[in-house]
């Protein structure tokens, strides 16, 4: 079993920066990926940062405003968030992609961090 524990969020006014974390936890042999997904009512969640072996990529909506950072030796993962906008409020979920160490593959989700962005 893997376990994705997500941290920060809550209320900030716009342009203001704010940053999320995670870990993730359990029977992990090996991680692949580890990204921010983001979801508003009545939307489907849609693909905000993430970090692969080989680089990182980004929403075009947040390129320039986000930054994505992953640490390889503690599973981690943090999304720094710097001038917010109204439009970035949602739940941002954490995921996580790898291979556990019963050589099975897997995807894990985090239960989800409101931010919300209002003045």
């Amino acid at each position: 079993q893997v376990q994705l524990v997500e941290s920060g969020g809550g209320l900030v006014h716009p342009g203001e920066s704010s940053r999320l974390s995670c870990t993730a936890s359990g029977a992990i042999a090996s991680m692949s990926a580890m990204g921010w997904y983001r979801q508003v009512p009545g939307k489907q969640r849609e693909l905000v940062a993430v970090a692969t072996n080989g680089g990182t990529d980004y929403a075009d909506s947040v390129k320039g405003r986000f930054t994505i950072s992953r640490d390889n030796a503690k599973n981690t993962v943090d999304l720094e968030m710097d001038s917010l906008k109204p439009g970035d409020t949602a739940v941002y979920y954490c995921n996580a992609k790898g291979t556990s160490t019963a050589l099975i593959s897997f995807e894990q989700w985090g239960r989800g961090t409101l931010v919300t962005v209002s003045s």
